[in-house]
């Protein structure tokens, strides 16, 4: 995919709709994610209530087709450097190993430059190895090990 041919943007709330559908494209997105747009509406509003906090969308031909969600995060460890969070990371299958991921990825890291941040990081869940495959392939590396807890 020529990079032309797919832009960024932050997201509307009219895209919430295609991102959710981006979001449950995938085994384990199936599983996790409800056809209830109700709680995805509140959750956008939310975000854009939040500084810092914004979601994008990739559109190409007129139509979202990728999209990923970028945090700020101010703090104190690493001598006082500002973070970016980057998280739930979508291209369209149909355009997956096309280049998309990269140019979402490359997209993300200039705004988080922009926006001041000296290291970005992201989590992917572990069964994801084509992802992780994918990250190293752009210079990630998986330096530290994650833990949630459901509250």
């Amino acid at each position: 995919m020529p990079d032309a041919a797919l832009s960024f943007r932050p997201a509307t709330r009219e895209d919430v709709p295609a991102v959710l559908a981006l979001l449950a494209d995938d085994v384990l997105g199936q599983g996790r994610e409800s056809p209830d747009p109700a709680p995805y509406h509140a959750a956008f509003d939310a975000m854009q209530a939040e500084g810092g906090n914004v979601l994008y969308v990739g559109e190409a031909g007129g139509r979202v087709v990728a999209t990923y969600q970028l945090t700020l995060i101010s703090g104190l460890s690493l001598s006082a450097a500002r973070r970016a969070q980057i998280e739930a990371v979508r291209v369209d299958a149909g355009l997956r190993g096309q280049g998309a991921g990269a140019a979402l990825m490359a997209d993300a890291e200039a705004r988080a430059r922009a926006g001041g941040a000296r290291l970005i990081q992201l989590t992917s869940n572990a069964s994801r190895k084509d992802a992780h495959r994918f990250y190293e392939r752009l210079g990630y590396a998986p330096s530290h090990i994650g833990f949630k807890k459901p509250l």
